[in-house]
């Protein structure tokens, strides 16, 4: 069964969701994530939790388009068991500005908030 996205999500913004979902799911990781840089690229990634390391999904996808040369992010997604208030958006805020959305979904990929950097 399909998730319900809300009307006004955009379908980029539900391709960050899917890709999001598919980062969490490969790994059973705690979160996914999924940015999209103002050229149109997508980065993915899980949260990462190691003995001395911990990245939350967000901040790994942030990296890994950074790291790739991008300019600047225009839109991101968590797929996360947490509350939306929880999620810690200040790394897209820190790289890509003030008033970014940020979706916020469920495992299933439901869409549960979109936050604003």
């Amino acid at each position: 069964m399909e998730p319900s996205l809300p009307a006004d999500l955009s379908a980029e913004d539900a391709k960050l969701v899917t890709l999001a979902r598919a980062a969490r799911a490969r790994t059973r990781a705690a979160e996914g994530a999924a940015v999209r840089d103002t050229d149109g690229r997508t980065y993915a990634a899980c949260t990462v939790q190691l003995d001395t390391v911990l990245l939350s999904a967000l901040q790994l996808a942030v990296a890994m388009a950074v790291s790739s040369g991008v300019k600047g992010i225009e839109a991101a997604a968590v797929v996360t068991d947490h509350e939306p208030a929880a999620v810690d958006v200040e790394v897209v805020r820190y790289f890509g500005g003030a008033a970014l959305p940020v979706v916020v979904a469920d495992g299933n990929g439901e869409v549960r908030d979109v936050v604003h950097t």
